[in-house]
């Protein structure tokens, strides 16, 4: 095993370890709230408010790793997020412990972007896909066991045990990393682009608070469209600012490059169906199905075996297949998928939904690969820190925006129909979602990003 893939896996292990916690404390909510006697909406804050801060503090990365070190910054950050679960596990009340979420928001989000950096800056194009492939296991085990462990936890020890398990992986990480990673050599001296970061935090803000408002009720619609709105006049305005001031909190260069721009328009409405298909289909079984959460999420849990199940071969699939194929089988099998979920039954055969979350599964983790290959593809490796800072922001956004989506699309349609069939075309329309990503696809040239897979 060569040190950069010692690397590359010491890095997804930060990245296991921030999208694990940012999962798996869903499972201890119920628990919390009785310990610190607090109800379910302020509880949920624990959840919202770390994934807002990280959304808020991803920007910061790209400057600080310039300023620093990358490898500087990523030690202290993994240090933070495992003094700061420590400091949840032992939390004297819940203010205290939503401070400490904070904190591992701040720390995770400048430890993830960074961890990235790290991989990415130096890889030769010929060896990006195999080493962005490292970086992808995170994101598909982490979801996939934050239910059966945290349930482990929560049931037998309590919750206490989900901010705890951070340390040691922390610890570890940390020896490895003083020890692996080199230090960097030349570090940027460029002024903190300040107004910058603040139109982009609150921009990034505005449009999650407001994804979360609208996941809360018909009741706020009104404030969360309000919010999502500003939240994209912002952004506009924060576009205008990066492209004039002369250092910019990152570039948006990469954007003039097709594979890295494609890679955020049709990757983002991706996100959005993905991230939005597990939680409608955990409702949908026990809302119209009336099963029960354990049996549900047994059903879901498929999704994430096929996430796994395909891992090994995507890259000998967008090897045979170019990213233009890969991508446009992939999306075609969560179109599919996501269509025929829509016709399933009370009496249909449970081994029929398994198939058709696993297939969902299997799309969703080629697309992932091959978005995560395509992105970097054509990027000049002394680009990548603003690329990797921006395709961080896009990302997150999309991610956090999906449930949302998915919650009005369905709480809209019930106005007018009946549950059942309001849930059947909320997977008709993620479905339809697909057709937008396809298209760009479609017109791509048979060999983009050809250069990442010939080595």
């Amino acid at each position: 095993m060569t040190k950069e893939i010692k690397i590359a896996l010491l890095m997804a292990a930060s990245l296991f370890m921030e999208i694990l916690d940012g999962t798996i404390v869903t499972t201890a909510l119920p628990g919390m709230a009785k310990y610190f006697h607090t109800d379910s909406a302020a509880i949920a804050l624990l959840v919202s408010v770390y994934l807002i801060t990280v959304a808020v503090f991803i920007p910061l990365s790209g400057w600080m790793a310039n300023r620093f070190g990358k490898k500087k910054i990523w030690i202290i950050a993994v240090i933070i997020f495992s003094l700061s679960s420590l400091s949840s596990a032992f939390a004297p009340n819940f203010t205290f412990l939503l401070i400490m979420r904070i904190i591992q928001g701040i720390s995770g989000a400048l430890m993830t972007p960074t961890a990235r950096l790290i991989v990415l800056e130096k890889t030769p194009a010929s060896q990006l896909l195999k080493m962005v492939s490292y970086m992808i296991w995170p994101a598909l085990i982490a979801p996939a066991i934050a239910p059966i462990v945290g349930g482990f936890i929560v049931t037998y020890w309590s919750w206490q045990w989900i901010f705890l398990i951070n340390v040691p992986i922390g610890l570890i990480i940390v020896l490895i990393g003083l020890k692996l990673i080199d230090a960097d050599q030349n570090q940027n001296t460029a002024p903190f682009d300040l107004l910058g970061f603040i139109e982009i935090a609150f921009a990034s803000g505005l449009i999650l608070v407001g994804a979360e408002l609208a996941s809360a009720g018909r009741n706020y619609w009104l404030y969360a469209l309000g919010s999502i709105v500003l939240g994209f006049i912002l952004s506009f305005i924060v576009f205008k600012h990066l492209k004039k001031v002369d250092n910019p909190l990152f570039s948006l260069a990469s954007l003039k490059i097709t594979s890295f721009r494609i890679c955020q328009t049709s990757g983002s409405v991706f996100w959005l169906s993905v991230g939005a298909l597990p939680y409608i289909l955990t409702v949908f079984l026990q809302t119209v199905f009336h099963l029960s959460a354990v049996k549900a999420g047994s059903y879901v849990l498929f999704i994430f075996v096929g996430n796994i199940g395909i891992k090994p071969f995507t890259n000998i699939i967008i090897q045979k297949l170019a990213y233009k194929g890969s991508l446009l089988l992939s999306l075609l099998m969560v179109f599919l998928s996501s269509i025929a979920l829509a016709f399933i039954k009370i009496d249909t055969l449970p081994i029929w939904i398994m198939f058709l979350a696993l297939v969902s599964g299997v799309g969703r983790s080629l697309a992932l690969t091959a978005y995560s290959g395509l992105t970097f593809s054509e990027i000049d490796p002394k680009d990548r820190n603003s690329a990797n800072t921006l395709n961080a922001v896009t990302s997150t956004l999309s991610q956090g925006m999906g449930i949302a989506l998915i919650t009005v699309v369905v709480t809209i349609l019930q106005i007018f129909l009946q549950i059942n069939t309001s849930y059947e075309l909320g997977f008709v329309f993620l479905g339809l979602l697909m057709i937008f990503p396809a298209l760009e696809i479609l017109f791509l040239p048979k060999n983009i990003g050809n250069n990442t897979i010939s080595g």
